[in-house]
């Protein structure tokens, strides 16, 4: 079930907590902030849709949730707008998400709004592959260990502004086989949980970029066998897996529905299928619950800064 959950006050104590230089153009205003949140649930690997609207018009806009700086856009007028990933592993409990402003004249204003995550349960699941998977030999460590590094550096790329617009789309139109965060066990050695949506499709299928973007990352690499990156921007960032071929090149922007590779099952997969892995922020997220909270986005499009 969608949760939409509306709160419209001010925090006088958030704007109290902000420094005021001397000068009265960056006095504290009583200007209020309006906070609308879009989620499928509060729940670990769930993202929270915040649309932000104030009475003036907001010159700058952070917000700060889970312990990260989550990139906020303008959707234009006095409206912006952020996308706040529950990582999959968050403790069920009260989290704050502290949203501050400044308006043209230099006064600033602030609100915080509480996301109450609810707790969740995983399955597990049992899977065959071949022992090389489960434990590489020490001659492939090194390549294991650069490819990691080089994963968490593009994870972790914010590009300051949006390059999707409207709503995102399945990579492959078939139902999910596997879900995010399912725990699995590879010839009965347990490993990390399941961080994306897993397609079963015949090999060649075409997969489709979820949303625009640009490319970060074209080659095979040996857990994930041929790998596609994608950056939205803002700290969106999707990962599409163990394709049998690679349609695009590292630099080449993509928008929604392009052709970016076929199914296949290089690296570690048991048959055909596709991988779609997604980080917001850093947080591992479910891949439906980014298409979930987008699809009713509207048609505003995000818009850079003046």
């Amino acid at each position: 079930m969608r949760v939409h959950l509306i709160a419209a006050s001010l925090v006088a104590s958030i704007a109290q907590q902000i420094p005021a230089p001397t000068d009265t153009s960056a006095r504290t205003d009583p200007a209020p902030l309006t906070v609308a949140v879009t989620a499928r649930a509060i729940q670990p690997g769930e993202v929270a849709r915040l649309d932000i609207s104030s009475s003036r018009r907001v010159t700058a806009l952070t917000v700060q949730a889970f312990g990260r700086t989550i990139a906020a856009v303008p959707v234009g007028g006095q409206h912006w707008r952020a996308l706040v990933g529950i990582d999959l592993e968050v403790d069920a409990g009260a989290y704050p998400v502290t949203i501050a402003a400044t308006l043209e004249d230099g006064s600033r204003t602030g609100h915080v709004e509480t996301l109450t995550v609810e707790p969740k349960e995983f399955p597990t699941r049992q899977l065959r592959v071949e022992p090389k998977f489960v434990n590489p030999p020490p001659s492939v460590q090194h390549r294991i260990d650069r490819e990691r590094r080089q994963l968490g550096a593009l994870f972790r790329s914010v590009a300051p502004e949006p390059r999707w617009a409207g709503s995102f789309l399945r990579p492959i139109e078939v139902s999910v086989v596997s879900g995010f965060g399912v725990r699995s066990v590879y010839n009965g050695e347990p490993r990390a949980p399941h961080t994306g949506a897993d397609f079963a499709s015949p090999s060649g299928t075409p997969v489709l970029a979820p949303g625009g973007g640009r490319v970060v990352l074209a080659e095979p690499l040996y857990f994930t066998g041929r790998t596609v990156m994608i950056d939205h921007g803002v700290g969106l960032v999707s990962l599409l897996a163990h394709l049998s071929l690679i349609d695009v090149r590292v630099g080449e922007d993509v928008v929604a529905g392009k052709r970016v590779g076929l199914v296949g099952a290089t690296g570690r997969a048991t048959g055909p299928h596709l991988h779609w892995t997604v980080r917001l922020q850093g947080a591992r997220v479910d891949p439906m619950s980014v298409i979930a909270v987008l699809e009713d986005a509207g048609s505003a499009q995000a818009v850079p800064r003046k």
